[in-house]
């Protein structure tokens, strides 16, 4: 068979192009489990604290320890894609999250600056866009949306509804056309974006905070002022490789608390609920523009967490 891929023969008898997603989200086999979150994680999932209990008890825990991003569906709460996307095509994308009572949510609590963040990657992890929806009415999001390329994306709706705690649910969107899927960049320190080139120091470690430094310099010389985004110098995000599951984490402290400089090193801290490989999208702003850099981080064998953390002091910003 041809290695380029006709999506839309992959799609062909579905009756509504977004669907599957919660099917594909748990296809990936068990996915191990990572201690609770110290530094920052917004989204890395606690280890359960029931050694007892029976089968039930196992299999509560078991689904609290499912990473964000893999299910469409959590805790009464949907993800549901409204808008069929064109290859190619700037579109006008809808969205609803509906709540436990089935109905479209309106009130939601805002976190770094937003209501709810939404990101949007290629299934291969080489596409990547964060963009902000507005609120339309009525519980429908809506926002600008282009998808280059045909293939399978995974949008994330990440927010935390008034009175709740913080989720992020994930959905399929298919692009119909002949699709020939790329492997996953190799592994980099380095990544350079319109002049700018940002490195990257420390490494992931499974059921551990992992420091990650990150340093902006432009035209080799270190950059020192930069920008609040999103209440912040700079956002992460984690995707694991395969799957997609989603971690999101913020800095080590914020702009105006009088310690934090604005650059050129960002430090986040971040824990990864298991080995192997992973894409890493820094957003940061300079001179009034937000630019992303990306990285493939490679997550080593998990390590016992010791007693106590150089640097466990630091604030978390979530």
């Amino acid at each position: 068979m041809n290695a380029a891929i006709r999506l839309g023969a992959y799609v062909a008898g579905l009756a509504v192009v977004f669907g599957g997603a919660l099917g594909v989200g748990n296809a990936v086999g068990e996915v191990a489990p990572a201690p609770a979150p110290t530094h920052g994680a917004a989204h890395a999932t606690p280890t359960a604290t029931e050694e007892h209990g029976g089968h039930e008890s196992q299999a509560a825990a078991a689904k609290d320890n499912t990473p964000g991003g893999l299910q469409v569906s959590e805790k009464g709460y949907t993800l549901n894609p409204l808008t069929t996307l064109k290859a190619g095509e700037p579109a006008d994308f809808r969205f609803t999250v509906t709540g436990p009572d089935g109905k479209p949510v309106t009130d939601f609590q805002v976190q770094h600056d937003k209501k709810l963040h939404f990101i949007v990657v290629s299934r291969d992890l080489g596409s990547f866009q964060h963009v902000h929806p507005v609120e339309a009415g009525g519980g429908v999001w809506s926002v600008k949306l282009t998808l280059e390329d045909p293939g399978a994306y995974r949008a994330f709706a990440d927010f935390a509804p008034t009175g709740g705690s913080g989720l992020t649910l994930g959905a399929d969107l298919l692009v119909a056309g002949e699709y020939k899927p790329k492997p996953l960049p190799e592994t980099n320190r380095e990544s350079t974006v319109d002049g700018y080139t940002v490195a990257l120091k420390g490494d992931l470690v499974p059921g551990r905070s992992s420091k990650l430094t990150l340093s902006v310099s432009k035209d080799g010389k270190p950059v020192t002022d930069l920008q609040p985004y999103l209440g912040a110098y700079g956002h992460l995000v984690a995707l694991r490789g395969g799957d997609l599951a989603y971690l999101h984490v913020h800095p080590d402290g914020e702009p105006g608390d009088g310690k934090t400089p604005a650059g050129p090193e960002i430090t986040f801290y971040a824990e990864v609920p298991s080995g192997g490989d992973y894409r890493l999208f820094l957003d940061f702003q300079h001179e009034g523009k937000v630019r992303t850099a990306d990285f493939t981080a490679k997550a080593g064998p998990g390590q016992p967490k010791p007693t106590a953390e150089p640097g466990s002091g630091h604030n978390d910003s979530h």
